[in-house]
């Protein structure tokens, strides 16, 4: 199947576009809800199984089935039974990448009765877009496709997500939860909802202290705090997070460690190439809110911290770091590691970077 070419910022834009038309009333009478990125799949599920019907409707004319223990002929059949009461009945399916034969569901979406409401939940893949029953749910009702995040577009989401809760996070702070739980939306939302339960009353900011205390992330031996010890040469700071790695291997696990360090050197190797051009070529160094655009920040403090570090290291030596931790991205999944562990393999890291 062919790449989406869906990306992540429009499946978040078009997530609250609908959850908006949910809020409001306005129900499609199909919902293809597909894609790997399951956060968004289950929160429009839930608000449609909320909001379609009153509570007292929900007993009689709200069914829910599974994909692995259905098949598409007993969907369609469910589809086309009149609502017990009231005007509308909601049939949900879950699971659906497992429903048997899918395709057959077309045989509903050619012609979707205005008394039901089909809500199909396609999750870790999406459906194929030449099928008819893709084209049908296009164009009968509602197709909404689920994109995972990269990494660099986690801290923008996260920013968001907490201004929508009235709240602002560090720049530290979003680092390290984004350091311990990856690009996993639905485990970030969760610590944060936690978050904010214990936070004390009137707290506009959350901090990394507020992070270390809650979510459990040492606030100064994190991932954060490693690449800048990295990126301004303090060569016994650096070692000594590469030791509290080391001694809390499954909290410190070196891939993500690796990666953390390749985004920092990635994005000065950017800012200096971007000197370069702007002192020999003639062509103007980009302002701040343009670097932003460039390096995919989501603030001007963290755009200008790289331009500060960037000033320390020149690109011939940023280059071969780049291709050091290629070469360690590959050690850290086990590819010529020999019988290093991940501790010693980080310090023998850190001691090639800072002699580049």
């Amino acid at each position: 199947m062919a790449k989406s070419s869906v990306k992540f910022k429009d499946s978040v834009a078009e997530f609250e576009r609908l959850r908006g038309e949910i809020a409001r009333g306005r129900f499609a009478p199909v919902y293809l809800l597909m894609g790997e990125e399951s956060y968004f799949i289950d929160i429009l599920c839930d608000e449609l199984a909320q909001r379609t019907l009153t509570p007292e409707e929900q007993a009689f004319n709200r069914i829910i089935v599974y994909g692995k223990d259905s098949d598409a002929g007993q969907i369609v059949n469910l589809c086309r039974q009149m609502p017990m009461t009231g005007s509308c009945e909601v049939i949900i399916v879950k699971e659906a990448q497992q429903l048997r034969n899918i395709e057959k569901l077309s045989h509903y979406t050619s012609k979707p009765q205005a008394s039901t409401i089909l809500v199909v939940c396609h999750k870790e893949r999406s459906v194929d877009k030449r099928s008819a029953f893709y084209k049908q749910c296009a164009s009968a009702g509602v197709v909404f496709e689920s994109v995972r995040p990269r990494d660099y577009e986690i801290g923008p989401w996260l920013s968001s997500f907490i201004a929508s809760r009235g709240l602002r996070i560090s720049p530290k702070a979003a680092q390290m939860l984004t350091d311990h739980l990856g690009c996993d939306i639905a485990k970030i939302s969760n610590e944060i909802d936690k978050l904010i339960v214990s936070l004390p009353a009137g707290t506009t900011d959350i901090t990394d202290g507020h992070i270390e205390s809650n979510v459990g992330i040492s606030k100064d031996f994190n991932n954060f705090e490693l690449c800048n010890a990295v990126a301004r040469r303090d060569v016994a700071r650096a070692m000594g997070i590469a030791d509290h790695f080391a001694r809390n291997p499954k909290d410190n696990p070196l891939l993500l460690t690796v990666m953390a360090l390749f985004g920092q050197f990635r994005d000065m190797f950017v800012v200096n190439y971007l000197r370069w051009q702007a002192k020999y070529r003639g062509k103007s160094f980009p302002d701040d809110t343009e670097l932003m655009r460039v390096l995919k920040k989501s603030n001007i403090f963290a755009v200008r911290e790289v331009k500060e570090l960037s000033a320390k290291w020149n690109n011939r030596s940023v280059f071969n770091i780049l291709g050091l931790l290629r070469e360690y991205d590959g050690k850290s999944k086990g590819i010529d590691a020999g019988a290093a562990d991940d501790g010693e393999l980080l310090r023998e890291l850190l001691l090639k970077i800072f002699a580049s």
